[in-house]
């Protein structure tokens, strides 16, 4: 078991290692430490879990527990052991099937849906192949190739992506449970409030998007480009619980005028009333949050809302939700972390984007349809692991994700 305090270790760690990461050159113990660090976090997310919780997939778009340990497992053993590692043996000959993601290039896998059929491999079986790739791993960090290290970065960043990840299914897991226990007492979705609810103005002009410098990126933050945004005026606050409850008062949900078509029919299919997570009971609303079944915060920002949900209380509010390039050219005068932020944004290329060579170059460019880009990072996103420029993308409907909303003024 992973104490309080060694946690607080493990953080400083990745702090230190993750800014020596954008050297060039980084040492064999910086990887090594690093990569260390990186793992055990993944398993420290893990550790109050029961043996049970990790096989449960009460949803197509949550992953098992045991699932994420093994898939950020094959990623290090796939993109990097079998290429890198002279005559490297898999732990085992199927893992590459069960544990491939979506990279149609690398092979088949199993449907997504079905990731919690997989009784076996057991949870100590994949402890033990986690144990076995980090023992391969960090033999090959002594002497690490330099070709690989790109790789290797994406692997880092990869793995710390499904840490987040792992936080928002476990309450998927948990908050779905009619006896909503809580995942850890002492953990807080929200480490502090905001209290100020005014917009700030934006000039218009010309701004620079997407990522530049040395530091990590994806493929989908470049190329870096110049856009011409009008005026506008952007909230310093997010939306808090208080004001959706006003919405959800004033018949938000029962009113299509403010709801996109789709949105509409979303809202009449799945019978949505509230946001994910809330439930009334006895005359309060109360919400499922990874401490547990608490009231609802009215001061709190207001958390697991879709997209569609987003729009159509700023439509109600008489304002909008800003564009991914508004969001990004106002950020410097922003407090965000939070919760991941709606835009009005769809998830596309950039101009001049290009796509990477072989199967890493599935991992951004073929979400790019159907899908709403969120900005930011959210009170689980690790540390480190969040910068202005980065794109995070889902379909509109989903909510499972700690995302939020911040207005902007017609």
């Amino acid at each position: 078991m992973i104490s309080e305090r060694v946690m607080r270790g493990l953080t400083a760690d990745l702090q230190r290692f993750t800014r020596k990461a954008t050297r060039k050159a980084p040492s064999k113990a910086t990887l090594t430490e690093r990569y260390s660090t990186i793992r055990r976090y993944s398993e420290y997310v893990c550790e109050p879990l029961a043996t049970e919780d990790y096989v449960v997939q009460p949803s197509a778009d949550v992953s098992p527990p045991k699932w994420h340990l093994a898939h950020t497992t094959w990623f290090f053993e796939e993109f990097i052991l079998a290429r890198y590692y002279k005559n490297y043996t898999r732990f085992h000959p199927q893992y590459s099937f069960l544990f491939n993601s979506y990279y149609e290039s690398v092979g088949t896998h199993v449907l997504r849906a079905d990731r919690g059929n997989l009784s076996r491999p057991t949870v100590e079986e994949i402890f033990q192949y986690r144990g076995y790739v980090d023992e391969h791993m960090h033999w090959l960090l002594r002497d690490f190739p330099a070709e690989a290290l790109p790789i290797l970065e994406i692997g880092f960043n990869h793995e710390q992506q499904h840490q987040e990840l792992l936080y928002t299914d476990i309450k998927f897991i948990l908050g779905h449970n009619p006896l909503f226990p809580a995942y850890r007492k002492e953990i807080k979705e929200t480490p502090h409030n905001e209290t100020d609810h005014d917009f700030i103005s934006i000039s218009d002009g010309r701004y620079t998007i997407g990522h530049r410098g040395s530091g990590f990126s994806y493929d989908n933050e470049r190329a870096a480009h110049t856009v011409l945004l009008k005026a506008f005026s952007i909230r310093k606050s997010l939306v808090t619980n208080g004001e959706y409850m006003q919405f959800m008062q004033a018949g938000g949900y029962q009113r299509p005028e403010y709801w996109l078509s789709d949105g509409w029919a979303w809202v009449k299919e799945e019978h949505i009333t509230s946001p994910m997570y809330w439930h009334f009971t006895d005359g309060t609303w109360c919400r499922y949050a990874l401490s547990g079944l608490e009231r609802v915060n009215p001061e709190e920002p207001v958390t697991h809302v879709s997209f569609y949900e987003a729009a159509a209380f700023a439509t109600w509010k008489g304002m909008r939700l800003p564009t991914e390039e508004e969001w990004e050219a106002a950020a410097p005068q922003l407090p965000w972390g939070l919760r991941w932020e709606h835009t009005n944004s769809a998830y596309l290329p950039y101009p001049g984007y290009e796509k990477p060579d072989g199967a890493l170059g599935e991992y951004n460019e073929k979400f790019m349809i159907n899908t709403m880009v969120l900005r930011g990072a959210s009170a689980v996103t690790p540390e480190n692991h969040s910068r202005k420029t980065y794109r995070n993308f889902f379909y509109p409907h989903l909510r499972w994700q700690f995302n939020g909303i911040r207005l902007c003024k017609k």
